[in-house]
């Protein structure tokens, strides 16, 4: 394949799904949901404009919100350039690698959004929202990892470290294949290395569990 050829075939695909994952995961959903409660989310609780923040702020409506909203841009920054981009560039040898690397920029859009002055949250929805698209049966444990670390601990960063860690080893576990491993560490090392402060405080033994709140009673706590 010569040098014009591999730029057709990969690069141009390439930083289109980039730029678009960029873009997308930057989008500051939980900013803007807090906003419209007249609400400045870096500001308050743990500062972080994550889901989890959002709701111990905000309450569940909103936190909720911010999850889902979070984990739709995840799920089309992986999703879309499959649809669009491959069926336009049919010739490409390694498909899957647009979702996976629409997903990697989301999650930097995502903690470090352009929007917000590169401040952002941890990406835990987002990377849940574009594995459920590409690995649908990985989502799905990963998801049931969560849910008993959280249930048992009630530490939601705890639950998001160790899910996000459970990544690669379940796509080596069931053949996903090299570069699905490969993003799925990248993903894992990224989430834990968001998490550093709360990691210290878990150390420490002042991270704080995860309660029911009314609204407006925000407090520092694991977000994501």
């Amino acid at each position: 394949m010569t040098a014009p050829e591999f730029q057709n075939e990969m690069l141009v695909p390439l930083a289109l799904a980039g730029a678009a994952g960029y873009l997308l995961g930057a989008l500051p959903f939980g900013y803007l949901v807090a906003r419209s409660r007249g609400v400045n989310i870096f500001e308050v609780g743990s500062k972080s404009p994550g889901a989890t923040n959002v709701r111990r702020v905000l309450g569940t409506g909103p936190g909720n919100a911010v999850f889902v909203l979070d984990a739709l841009k995840g799920a089309l920054a992986a999703g879309w350039p499959l649809l669009v981009v491959w069926q336009a560039v049919r010739s490409m040898s390694f498909p899957g690698m647009l979702g996976y690397f629409g997903l990697a920029c989301a999650l930097v859009g995502h903690s470090f959004s352009c929007f917000t002055r590169f401040r952002g949250g941890k990406g835990v929805a987002t990377a849940a929202g574009g594995i459920l698209v590409l690995m649908p049966l990985v989502a799905a444990i990963t998801a049931a990892v969560w849910i008993v670390v959280f249930a048992a601990t009630r530490y939601v960063s705890l639950a998001s470290m160790l899910a996000a860690v459970s990544l690669p080893v379940l796509c080596v576990t069931l053949s996903r294949g090299a570069i699905a491993t490969w993003v799925s560490v990248v993903i894992a090392v990224f989430v834990v290395a968001r998490h550093r402060a709360n990691i210290s405080r878990l150390l420490g033994g002042t991270e704080k569990r995860f309660e029911r709140r009314r609204p407006g009673s925000g407090r520092e706590g694991d977000t994501p």
